[in-house]
Parts: C-alpha cells; structure tokens; sequence
C-alpha cells in the first residue's frame, strides 16, 4: 500500500482518518482518481485499534452511535458486528451511593428503578425529560442555528444547573466532549443530545478501527498509502516523503492542528481537547452490566466502565477489560487511580494489572461559543485547497464523516470548474 504514487491524479487526500477515507470514497464514486497520503502505519487516525496482549485497545474510549446519519451512509453497520451497551449510566455520589439510571423509553425495565431514585428530583427528572424532548422535536438544522451560549448555561436555562450538572451531567458530557467546565457550544449539546436519545452506544466486536478499516477496503486499490508523510502542500502539488503528486485538487484531512501546519496562514489551529485512558484487565469484573460508571463527586475520573460486559470480543480470553478515561494528556499516577476506581467501583481493584495508558492530546476540537451558523466551518480554501475534519463540523464521528463528504462534493465542483475536470498534465512542471 506504500509503493508506486503516481505522478498526477484528479485528487489528493492528506490522511487516512475518518473525513479523509470518506473524502477519497465520495470522490472515487464520482469516477474520479484519488490517492490518500497516510504518515502513520495505518488508516483511523484518532480512531484506530491496537492489538496489545491479545485485547483490543481502542485509542481511548469511544463509543459509537448508531443514530448518526452520516455513518449510516457511509458504513455498513451490520458487517461490524455491533456490541451494544446499556443507554445509561451508574452513578458514584459523593455519599458514597450507586445510582443506576436508563432512559425509560429505551429499556423499559429500568424505568421503576430510575424514576424513583434520589440523584435527581421529580422535577429535575422532568426537565431532563423536556431537554430530551425538545432535541427530539425541533429539526438539527434548526437547533445548529439556534441562539447559543455555553452547554453550562444552557442547562442553568433549564433549571438543571446546581445538583442536576454536577452529579450526573456534567461527568457524562465531560467525558463526551472533553470540555469539564461545559465551555462547549449549545448547538452541539442539543444535537449530541439527540443523537443519544435515538441512537444505539456500540462498539464493533473488532474494535473501534473496524470502521475506518471498511472504509479503506472499500476504495480502490492502491488508493492509500501508509508511512507517506507529507512534507508540503501547494497549490496543485504535494510533496510527500515518498515523492510528489500533482493533483487538480489537494484535500488536507488532518486532525486540525496538523492541517493549520500544512496550511500556513490559511486556517487557525483549533483549540483541542486532551484525553488519557487507563486500560486494566481483571478475572473478576466489579460489574457484568454493559454500563458507563461515572464519577458523581467530582474526581478525576470522569468515566469507567466494563468493556468486555458489552463486547466480550475485546478480550482474548476469560479476563475482562475496563476503560477508564481521565480529562487532559497526563495519566493519573497508579495510587491515585486505583484509589479513585476503588471508590468509583465500591470494589478493590488492587489486583487489576495494568494493560495500556493511551493519551490522546489532540482527542477533540472544542466548539465553544461563537460558532458559525450550522456549525459548518468553510472548505475550500481557494487555489485548489481544501480542508477537512471534525474540527470544520461538529467534534464527532458524524462531524468527521460530513465534513468528508462536503469537501470532497466541492472539490468535485472545483474539477468540474478547471479545465473540464481533466487530470493534471504529467508533462507540465509543477
């Protein structure tokens, strides 16, 4: 997959991640050549898998929604083999209390227990239940333009600020966003928050780089090229590790911070978010519930949970592997942790081993308040250049995927503009 660039194609796409797999999809389908220029040994970027001991080791904990629409045009959701998980979440308060909490119209078998449990009170329910409501009500596109202000007081709006946040909310969407002080804009709060009350929590039984994978089998072959690093981009030109390829048109889909280098001067680096998750394997698991645990005291720990109760598949063996998932690109140091899990868990977890420490320091492009109408940040740079990712969408897969797919429709449009979409010529200097 590495050898043989060729000297000139229609397209050329900067990075084999999520926006940039579905940009070389949509613009071979159009008939279109394309290659895909990958630095690391593999496509996914931010969503890939490893293999470590035998367990499968997402590149932090993730979750996928089947809800979203763009993955559904994309993916053939049934070939990865969904695991789902609980549409929940357990609660540690700072008493000390285990609160189990579903939502009602999604395993109505929770709904006696979590209507009368004490975390939130009748009318905190109810609004809750008025905030599901209203993202389920009004259109995405409208709620992407809708006046905005911060997730923290969008909820405050609500009369969900206070106890409802800080012990349920708050963990639950820090670990979603990876914005602990609700900085996040509430065009993406209300859409996140549908995609959760219509959408199944999966991870594929192979791990989450099975999706990315699909993608990539699915191209033509020879279209990406792992362990080709690009160097430089220009207009009709890019200048890789490997050689250069001229191009009618240049699509950099890079995680935001490394397009902002490839792109001097024409788009600003976004302001991300830094995730490091702690992976442990243990033969007895503090739960057999396919369920997120969250921290409802406030601690370091914004997520725990079981992997292998709703995938089995992502042990080798018996033993069973827990994720737990902590805000910024520093590990929490062992004693802590496992003092935080012990009390998360209710459980001795001394006797978990280490497995994995993954950090992500670029997980997610923070969308904070003002946000462009839509939520839909410009593509097409001029010049032939294009730019995409999640940090021009929503920070999602859905973002990820959207944004692939516009760039590549415009950098169609763009071919058809210059010279007839005809290829760049071989014989012309570049």
């Amino acid at each position: 997959m590495t050898a043989g660039l060729p000297d000139a194609v229609d397209v050329v796409v900067v990075g084999a991640g999520l926006a940039g797999l579905r940009a070389a999809q949509v613009v071979a389908r159009a008939g279109r050549s394309v290659v895909v220029c990958e630095a690391s040994d593999g496509v996914g970027g931010r969503v890939r898998t490893d293999v470590v001991d035998g367990f499968l080791v997402d590149r932090g904990f993730q979750i996928l929604n089947t809800f979203y629409p763009a993955l559904r045009a994309a993916i053939d959701l049934d070939a990865l083999d969904l695991r789902r998980f609980v549409p929940g979440a357990a609660v540690r308060d700072a008493d000390g209390r285990l609160h189990r909490l579903a939502d009602p119209r999604r395993v109505p078998t929770w709904a006696p227990r979590t209507a009368v449990d004490p975390l939130l009170g009748p009318g905190e329910k109810v609004r809750v239940g008025a905030v599901t409501l209203r993202s389920l009500l009004v259109p995405p596109s409208r709620q992407a333009r809708a006046p905005e202000r911060s997730t923290a007081d969008e909820l405050a709006r609500w009369g969900l600020g206070g106890r409802p946040t800080e012990t349920f909310l708050r963990p639950f969407l820090a670990g979603v966003l990876g914005d602990r002080d609700l900085e996040t804009s509430s065009r993406v709060f209300s859409l996140f928050w549908r995609s959760f009350a219509l959408g199944d929590l999966t991870l594929p039984s192979r791990g989450i780089g099975a999706v990315p994978a699909q993608l990539a089998a699915r191209l033509p072959a020879g279209t990406v090229h792992l362990e080709t690093p690009v160097e430089q981009v220009a207009p009709g030109v890019v200048e890789t590790a490997r050689g250069r390829v001229r191009a009618g048109a240049v699509v950099v889909a890079t995680e935001g911070t490394a397009a902002a280098g490839l792109l001097a001067g024409r788009v600003p680096p976004p302001r991300t978010f830094a995730l490091t998750t702690h992976y442990h394997v243990t033969t007895e698991p503090p739960t057999r519930q396919a369920l997120l645990h969250l921290d409802g005291a406030g601690g370091p720990v914004v997520n725990t949970t079981v992997l292998t109760a709703g995938a089995p598949s992502y042990s080798p063996d018996h033993r069973h592997l827990v994720a737990s998932t902590v805000l910024g690109p520093d590990p929490l140091p062992g004693s802590e942790l496992r003092g935080e899990l012990t009390r998360i868990w209710g459980t001795p977890v001394g006797a978990w081993d280490e497995l994995a420490t993954v950090r992500v320091p670029r997980a997610l492009p923070a969308a904070i308040p003002p946000t462009p109408e839509g939520l839909r940040r410009p593509v097409d740079l001029g010049d032939g250049l294009f730019v995409a990712g999640d940090h021009r969408d929503t920070p999602s897969t859905q973002g990820a995927l959207v944004s692939g797919r516009r760039t590549a429709q415009e950098a169609l449009a763009h071919l058809r503009r210059t010279r007839s979409g005809a290829e760049p010529d071989p014989s012309v200097p570049g």
